[in-house]
C-alpha cells in the first residue's frame, strides 16, 4: 500500500520544500501530495490553511511554485506527485498555463478544489490530467456518483466525523468494497484520520490502496529525524 505524505509549498520558503521532498523520499514516502497555497483555502482547516496564507505572503508568484515542484520532480524522477490546487489558484496562474505546467513535466493527477466553474474543471480533464474525487464516510449518493464518472483516484474519507456514519457503510471496508463492487477500478486512497500505525493498517485492511499522511508529518518539519522516523514507521505499516 502507497504512503503519501503532504507537503505544503512554499512554508516557510520554497527552497526549505525542495530539501523536505528530499526527506520524505529518503523515509520511504512513496506518493507526494505538494500543494499549490490557495488565498482562498475554505476547506482546509486552521494549521494548513495558515500555512499557505504565510506561504503566499513570503511569495506570491506562482511561477515560483511551479519551478520548485519541477525542481523537486527532475530529482526525484521515479517519485509519483499529485497536486493539490484550488480552483481559484488556477484561475490565478492561467488554466492554458497551469494546463502546460502538468501536461509538460508528467503531473497529472489532481486534487481539484472547487465547482464553480465547470469550464476549468473539463478543461483540465479534456487535456488528460486526472481529477480525484472526494467520498465522505457518510457515502452521499452524489459523491459515489461523481466517483463513479470521475477519470482520478477516489479520495476517500478515512474515518468518520461526528454523525456522518451511513448505517448502510459503517465501516472504512463497508466503503471501499461498496465503491469497488459499484466498478471503481481506480485507485481508492484514504485520508483525513490517518494519525498513527493502527489507522494505516485499519485503512489496509479495509482494502485501500493507499493512505494520505497530513499534520502528523507537517508538524514534525521543525525535528526532522523525528519526522523520518514517522514516517519509515508509517511505511513499515503500509508494507505489512
Amino acid at each position: 500500500m502507497k504512503l503519501i505524505c503532504y507537503l505544503s509549498n512554499g512554508y516557510p520558503t520554497i527552497e526549505s520544500s525542495i530539501a523536505m521532498a528530499e526527506n520524505y523520499i529518503q523515509a520511504g514516502c512513496d506518493i507526494i501530495e505538494v500543494d499549490f497555497p490557495s488565498s482562498d483555502p475554505y476547506l482546509e482547516g486552521e494549521y494548513i490553511a495558515n500555512r499557505m496564507k504565510e506561504a503566499l505572503e513570503a511569495c506570491s508568484d506562482y511561477s515560483k511554485y511551479m519551478d520548485g515542484i519541477i525542481k523537486i520532480k527532475n530529482n526525484h524522477p521515479s517519485t509519483k506527485f499529485i497536486l493539490l490546487s484550488y480552483e481559484n489558484t488556477i484561475l490565478e496562474i492561467g488554466v492554458d498555463q497551469f494546463i502546460k505546467f502538468c501536461v509538460e513535466n508528467d503531473l497529472m493527477d489532481l486534487i481539484y478544489v472547487g465547482s464553480h466553474n465547470e469550464e476549468v474543471k473539463n478543461k483540465l480533464i479534456e487535456s488528460g490530467i486526472k481529477i480525484s474525487c472526494y467520498v465522505q464516510f457518510h457515502m452521499d449518493d452524489k459523491e459515489i456518483q461523481s466517483a463513479l464518472l470521475s477519470n482520478g483516484f477516489v479520495y476517500m474519507q478515512a474515518k468518520p466525523t461526528t454523525n456522518n456514519i451511513n448505517p448502510q457503510f459503517p465501516t472504512l471496508r463497508h466503503c471501499i468494497e461498496h465503491l469497488k463492487k459499484l466498478g471503481i477500478k481506480r485507485e481508492i486512497y484514504c485520508g483525513v484520520g490517518i494519525y498513527a500505525p493502527e489507522d494505516i493498517q485499519m485503512a489496509k485492511d479495509a482494502g485501500a490502496d493507499g493512505v494520505f499522511v497530513g499534520s502528523t508529518v507537517l508538524k514534525l518539519h521543525t525535528d526532522v529525524p523525528k519526522m523520518k522516523e514517522t514516517i519509515v514507521l508509517f511505511k513499515k505499516a503500509c508494507n505489512e
